[in-house]
């Protein structure tokens, strides 16, 4: 599957899962204008990386949970004429910032579905009305989560915006594939990055106890996620529009895992 000739705008690009798919398409010859909200060593070292494959490396730095029309101002300034370029859009940022629903107050809530909808929202808007315009087909693909189907206690904000991006993703796909636009997104389980790491160390029971509920028993890192990423923003995809691929090693088929033997 190659991307030659395109240019990918990712947002939240610079590590974790968007830098996982930042590098898997610069594999398949996509130029690349990577955002973050800084330039740090996270930063760099995905720049070097996707480099190294040959293609065009840009960055743009941001706070997108800021309120949302200010924050995409400031961006779109920063993209500027660059967007005559871009005919992919990967909506990956996203933050988990929840409280237990008891202590969550309005600035969370917000912060959160700014940075996990808001901003997806209207950076499609903004690329797709340059696309429509300019007969462009472009491909928009979300970064949603297996939360948009399963809840977690404690994660009321972020599960209610997950569940928004796959909602969202079918609404856009209704507005945009009259105009030859492909909207979808994947639905990662659970998966290693800088933000979940810590509580899954090898040998640590919150690893032990992710892998029980999986039924493929792996907690795999973030480049689990990039070939799927690859493959619904590739030709191969062309007839598939407004869906969500899980990408959960099975996690979400599963009602409630076995114990195993010997639990008490």
């Amino acid at each position: 599957m190659r991307l030659d000739g395109h240019t990918a705008l990712i947002t939240g690009g610079t590590q974790g899962v968007g830098a996982a798919i930042a590098l898997r398409l610069a594999n398949a010859g996509c130029n690349l204008i990577v955002h973050g909200l800084r330039a740090d060593d996270a930063c760099e070292q995905t720049n070097l990386a996707c480099r190294a494959t040959g293609v065009g490396v840009e960055n743009i730095f941001e706070d997108l949970s800021e309120r949302s029309d200010v924050a995409l101002e400031k961006f779109s300034a920063q993209l500027g004429k660059r967007i005559r370029d871009v005919t992919i859009l990967v909506n990956n940022v996203g933050t988990f910032i929840d409280l237990p629903f008891l202590e969550m107050d309005y600035d969370r809530y917000q912060r959160t579905f700014n940075l996990n909808v808001s901003a997806g929202y209207f950076l499609t808007q903004t690329l797709a009305r340059h696309w429509v315009e300019n007969q462009i087909k472009g491909r928009v693909l979300f970064t949603g989560s297996i939360n948009g189907f399963l809840a977690e206690p404690n994660h009321t904000a972020y599960d209610a915006s997950k569940g928004a991006i796959r909602s969202l993703v079918q609404s856009l796909c209704v507005s945009l594939a009259p105009h030859g636009i492909r909207v979808n997104s994947i639905a990662p389980g659970l998966v290693v990055t800088p933000l979940t790491a810590p509580g899954l160390m090898p040998g640590q029971s919150g690893l032990t106890w992710m892998q029980l509920h999986t039924p493929n028993g792996q907690v795999p890192d973030a480049d689990a996620c990039a070939g799927a990423a690859l493959f619904l923003l590739s030709d191969e995809a062309e007839h598939i529009h407004g869906q969500t691929l899980l990408v959960d090693g099975g996690m979400s088929a599963w009602q409630q895992p076995n114990p195993p033997a010997g639990w008490k």
